[in-house]
């Protein structure tokens, strides 16, 4: 079963005030549980629709059910609903996020996870409209990326490395390199949003001279490819998404989830479906 799941602000708050508080699930069934694929075992999993999702449903319709388990993929936009879903209970697992974003949600939230090894990798990409190339950025373009710390810092790297912000240090953000002559030598001007919002200033913002877009939000968006500047480097990146449960609850199902989702049918569908570099194994 796939479907959606989009909690009100004030939802999301009373979810995780209630977890703040030590409510939660009751103890898991054990890890060493058999698996009976005449009966198989649900799991409640929390993913961004594209790619995870996608993922996730071709393990169910080809894989899962054989191998003793049933998925029940909910699909959540944002980045902050998968965690305060999964610490409440509501979820078994989620899949969306990498470790830098894991260890700086349970360092300010006070999340207590486990996760498996990495799946695949979704490239941080730039667009323009503007700019044909790195080389034609002007002085004091307008910049549109995540305001997530993890996730923004990465972003500024993806622009390091293509020559138009030098000298980035761990902790660097938009607002620490703005106005930073020597970080910033082109003066470019940034705007913080929300992931999923990057693609949607992109395209609708006439001042965006530049959008630094998350992976699955490029497919979702159907950016067009053609107005790619320059991409975040697959080489040795410890950005993969992984399998993320609670700290001491990884069930058998939960456990045969993971192998499956690292498996060579998996690599393979990954492969065959995002052809052109938007989505990577990582395995």
């Amino acid at each position: 079963m796939r479907k959606k799941l989009a909690l009100a602000l004030t939802g999301v708050a009373t979810l995780f005030a209630l977890t703040a508080c030590g409510g939660g699930p009751a103890a898991a069934p054990s890890a060493t549980a058999s698996l009976d694929p005449a009966n198989p075992t649900v799991v409640k999993v929390g993913a961004s629709p594209i790619p995870h999702a996608q993922i996730l449903e071709f393990i169910d319709q080809n894989l899962a059910k054989k191998n003793g388990i049933d998925l029940e993929i909910t699909e959540i936009d944002d980045y902050q609903t998968p965690n305060i879903a999964l610490a409440d209970g509501t979820l078994d697992a989620n899949y969306f996020q990498t470790e830098a974003y894991l260890a700086d949600q349970e360092k300010t939230k006070g999340y207590k996870f486990d996760h498996g090894a990495g799946i695949h990798l979704e490239p941080l990409t730039v667009f323009s409209k503007k700019f044909k190339d790195v080389a034609s950025v002007t002085e004091g373009a307008v910049v549109v990326l995540n305001n997530d710390p993890v996730n923004q810092l990465r972003g500024l790297r993806v622009l390091e490395s293509a020559g138009l912000l030098n000298g980035l240090v761990d902790g660097d953000s938009a607002l620490t390199v703005q106005d930073d002559a020597a970080k910033n030598p082109k003066k470019l001007v940034f705007k913080e949003v929300n992931s999923e919002q990057v693609p949607k200033f992109y395209q609708e913002d006439p001042t965006v001279g530049m959008a630094i877009v998350n992976g699955n939000y490029i497919v979702q968006a159907k950016l067009n490819k053609d107005e790619v500047l320059t991409q975040e480097s697959a080489i040795n990146n410890p950005n993969a998404n992984f399998l993320t449960w609670r700290e001491g609850e990884e069930t058998a199902a939960i456990a045969k989830l993971d192998e499956l989702l690292r498996s060579d049918e998996v690599r393979e569908y990954i492969k065959t479906t995002w052809t052109e570099g938007d989505v990577i194994p990582a395995f």
